[in-house]
């Protein structure tokens, strides 16, 4: 007769409140699962030369029990962490027809309303865990859903998903999410203007003018009003110095012995996409999305559209590789607490030098995805940008009547989306529109902030950055830039922001998303060199970094 195991899982429902239920687990998963791993951990290599250890030799003082005891002692540690409480914002449980939450790629009605049915049994798939359950949620087209068990997937390096925690997202009639939305049309619509001329484009002025009068913008102002020097920027220290991009994504790269130009295929202007209803509605049913035009010559990054393809084809920590090699290459002095900074004998290499924060930045990589999609699937499961225009331009063409905040419906950005398009969507970069997995956070973002951290903690973050640049404004050539100095530590932070909100650029997250998950990498990448500080021999006693809001931390 087959063996029955118990086993308890912690569950978060989208209102916030954690419970622990029971599941079985059988002889048949077990040996299909666990073994597997068990056997990756008994099964290896076998030397004939490896002496055994001798009998006398006391089990507390070998390697392998001190390794152990590390091992116990981080597991500890991240157990005794806080469990916070995870509240979203309430949307999905209070608002009618799951107006508010993620449905892309569920079956929808014309209004762009999922099947009631379709979506519950998503919720019951996420709750349960059942890996058969997420099989059998109804589709309503080609497009399948982005990975959702990875929210229930378990990390053995750093805290679990399950102890970081993000505020709620802005709520659906909130005014914060009617500035948000506002602020996406206007990226929408300012998309093919260069950085450089934002000073003088008279829709950048329209832009700022609607977005300093609205009642709940969160983006950064100067005076009291958004400027065409504060539009569409991050809210790090460093975001507001200097051009709009980060030197980071503009310097060549020194794979060395090669040297990588930051030019990139940049799509054609003034080519968007789910502008049209019918169009907007097959993508939301799981209809597949085309491709992009690019134009003949590669160019520099220099405007909205060329921010969002990049972000749109680059892997998890490309930017922070790139950053990283530049960092090595331009001779950055090492943070103060580097053990080998004043070594009189001794430079660093597997611990503390290039190859060790290389393989650190991969890591804190993946545990970022993971913590975002905890967030998104298990706890907010926020619409998207587009999903929110389509009740924007229901609402407003009198199809549908919905909760909508007034600075929504009556701002600029509306009535000059309404002329060029005759409908309110939220025109997209990307053919295919957003990813098929919830809005809050951005994971671009939630990488961004974790290894934009690791690359701080590292480094001497008030270096000023070398013979600094700028693209023109066709984005064909670099120029010296001439403004007040610019230091690592400020152009990592506009690097991380660039890269976050370059996604609101395309029409797929929310400033609020980029924000969010900025600060959740953050906390992840603390957390996770934290853990790191009692694996080296040396005598080290932590590395000391600035967050994101200006304040120091020594972790």
């Amino acid at each position: 007769m087959a063996e029955t195991l118990r086993k308890t899982v912690p569950v978060i429902r989208n209102e916030g409140v954690a419970v622990t239920e029971e599941c079985n687990l059988s002889r048949r998963a077990l040996l299909g699962g666990v073994s597997g791993w068990l056997s990756a951990l008994t099964v290896g290599p076998v030397f004939a030369h490896a002496a055994p250890r001798a009998a006398s030799e006391p089990a507390e003082n070998s390697r392998l029990e001190r390794a152990f005891q590390l091992r116990v002692q981080a597991a500890r540690a991240q157990r005794e962490r806080m469990v916070p409480d995870h509240r979203a914002n309430g949307d999905e449980k209070e608002l009618p027809d799951y107006l508010a939450s993620f449905t892309k790629a569920l079956p929808h009605d014309d209004r762009g309303i999922v099947d009631q049915r379709a979506y519950e049994v998503l919720l019951a798939a996420l709750e349960d865990g059942d890996p058969e359950a997420f099989e059998v949620v109804p589709l309503g087209g080609h497009a399948r859903l982005a990975n959702p068990q990875a929210a229930l997937a378990f990390d053995l390096l750093g805290p679990d998903p399950s102890q970081l925690s993000l505020p709620p997202a802005p709520r659906f009639a909130s005014a914060e999410m009617a500035g948000e939305l506002v602020e996406l049309y206007w990226h929408a619509l300012l998309r093919d203007v260069p950085f450089s001329a934002y000073s003088t484009d008279p829709r950048v002025d329209r832009a700022c003018d609607d977005l300093s009068h609205l009642t709940d913008f969160r983006g950064p102002k100067r005076g009291g009003k958004v400027t065409p020097e504060t539009l569409f920027r991050g809210t790090t220290e460093g975001d507001l110095t200097g051009p709009y991009v980060s030197q980071f994504l503009w310097k060549r790269i020194p794979y060395l012995p090669m040297w990588v130009e930051q030019t990139m295929r940049t799509c054609v202007p003034a080519l968007d996409y789910l502008g049209d209803p019918a169009h907007w509605l097959a993508i939301q049913n799981g209809g597949l999305g085309g491709v992009n035009s690019f134009r003949d010559r590669p160019r520099y990054v220099r405007a909205g559209r060329d921010l969002g393809e990049y972000v749109h084809r680059d892997f998890s920590y490309q930017s922070y590789l790139g950053a990283c090699l530049m960092l090595f290459r331009f001779g950055v002095p090492v943070d103060g607490g580097n053990p080998y900074k004043h070594s009189r004998t001794q430079s660093p290499f597997s611990t503390f030098g290039q190859p060790y924060l290389i393989s650190l930045l991969a890591i804190v990589s993946q545990l970022a995805l993971r913590a975002a999609w905890f967030q998104k699937w298990q706890v907010h499961r926020r619409l998207r940008p587009e999903e929110a225009a389509g009740r924007v331009h229901h609402h407003l063409i009198g199809s549908a009547r919905y909760p909508l905040h007034q600075d929504a419906l009556d701002s600029a950005a509306v009535a000059a989306t309404q002329e060029r398009q005759s409908n309110l969507m939220l025109c997209s970069a990307y053919p295919e529109g957003c990813p098929v997995h919830p809005s809050y956070p951005a994971a671009h973002a939630v990488i961004a902030g974790a290894s934009v951290t690791v690359l701080k903690a590292f480094f001497d973050e008030s270096y000023v950055v070398p013979e600094p640049i700028e693209a023109t404004p066709e984005g064909l050539a670099l120029q010296p830039y001439r403004g007040e100095p610019l230091t690592v530590g400020g152009e990592l932070n506009k690097l991380a922001s660039n890269i976050a909100i370059g996604r609101d650029f395309a029409g797929v997250h929310y400033r609020s998303d980029a924000v969010a998950g900025l600060a959740l990498g953050e906390e992840l990448a603390l957390a996770v060199l934290a853990e790191a500080r009692g694996t080296g021999n040396e005598m080290f006693t932590g590395f000391s970094v600035r967050r994101f809001d200006g304040r120091r931390v020594d972790v």
